[in-house]
C-alpha cells in the first residue's frame, strides 16, 4: 500500500527541489489511473462544471456538485492527497458559511485540504479555517470564478500594478497559514520571482516552468474535449480514439459481428 501523501509530504518534496505534479481527477476512475502513474496530489477543480456537467463556465457549479465528485475521487484513490475546491458562492458570502461549506467537504468526503480563489481578502479567512485545522491552497493571478468581472479568462500580472499584487496577495496567503499557492496565468517571470519570495511551494497553471510544481486539466491532458489552452499539452489524441472505437463498436452491433461467441454465456 503507498504512503499517505500530506502537506508536510508536499513541503518536502518542494523543499529539495522536487517538482510537485498535479492534475484535476472527477471521478473514481480518474483518480486511480492519476495515482498509477504517480500523480503527487489531485485537485477535484469546480472546472467539472465544464469537463463534465456542460456548462460554459465554473460559476453554476455548485457545493453538491463538488461534494459528490470529491467523494468519488477519494474512493477512487485512498492513499491520494485530494484538494476540494470550493465554489463560487460557497465561501465569499461570509465567513460563518464559509467555515461550514469547508468542515463539510473535509468531513463529509475524506478531502485532506480545501482551495479557494482570492488574494490578501481572503486571507482573514484563509487564517481562521488553518487555525480550525482546515488546510487551505490559495489561488492568485487568473481566477475563474471572476471571469464575468473580469470580461474573460485573460493573463495576469503583466503590469507593474498587476504584478505587485500578485506578490502581495501571494504573501499575504502565505502569512495567512496556505500551504501552497496556485498561480494561474502569470507571466513566467513574475511566477519565478513570487516562486522565489515564498517559503511555500507555487502551482503553475499557464505560468511557467519556475513554479514549485504543475497542475492540468486532466481533460486536456488527455485530449477528451475539442478545446485547447496555450498552457496545456495534449499527451493523447482521447477524443480521436474513443470515437473511433464507439464506431466500432456502433458497426460490429448493426453488421452481427458483436456479440460473438466469447461475449455470450451459454
Amino acid at each position: 500500500m503507498m504512503k499517505k501523501v500530506t502537506v508536510s509530504t508536499l513541503a518536502k518534496r518542494a523543499e529539495a527541489n522536487e517538482k510537485l505534479v498535479m492534475s484535476t481527477a472527477y471521478d473514481a476512475i480518474q483518480a486511480g489511473l492519476c495515482m498509477s502513474a504517480g500523480i503527487d496530489f489531485m485537485l477535484v477543480g469546480d472546472s467539472v462544471g465544464m469537463t463534465h456537467l456542460g456548462y460554459a463556465n465554473t460559476l453554476p457549479v455548485t457545493m453538491a456538485d463538488m461534494l459528490a465528485h470529491t467523494a468519488a475521487v477519494r474512493r477512487g484513490a485512498p492513499e491520494a492527497f485530494v484538494v476540494f475546491d470550493m465554489p463560487f458562492m460557497s465561501y465569499q458570502q461570509s465567513d460563518e458559511a464559509a467555515m461550514i461549506n469547508a468542515g463539510e467537504a473535509l468531513k463529509t468526503t475524506g478531502a485532506d485540504a480545501v482551495k479557494l480563489e482570492g488574494g490578501a481578502e481572503f486571507a482573514p479567512l484563509v487564517r481562521k479555517m488553518t487555525g480550525a485545522g482546515i488546510p487551505v491552497m490559495g489561488h492568485i493571478g487568473l481566477m475563474p470564478q471572476r471571469v464575468q468581472v473580469c470580461g474573460g479568462y485573460k493573463v495576469v500580472g503583466r503590469d507593474e500594478a498587476g504584478a505587485e499584487q500578485v506578490l502581495s496577495d501571494a504573501l499575504a496567503l502565505q502569512e495567512a497559514g496556505a500551504f501552497a499557492i496556485v498561480l494561474e496565468c502569470v507571466p513566467e517571470a513574475l511566477a519565478k520571482a513570487v516562486t522565489g519570495k515564498l517559503r511555500i511551494p507555487t502551482i503553475g497553471i499557464g505560468s511557467g516552468k519556475y513554479c514549485s510544481g504543475q497542475v492540468q486539466v486532466i481533460t486536456d491532458l488527455l485530449g477528451l474535449q475539442e478545446f485547447k489552452p496555450k498552457h496545456a499539452k495534449r499527451y493523447m489524441e482521447g477524443c480521436e480514439l474513443i470515437s473511433r472505437a464507439l464506431k466500432q463498436y456502433a458497426d460490429e452491433v448493426r453488421n452481427g459481428e458483436f456479440p460473438a461467441p466469447e461475449n455470450t454465456f451459454q
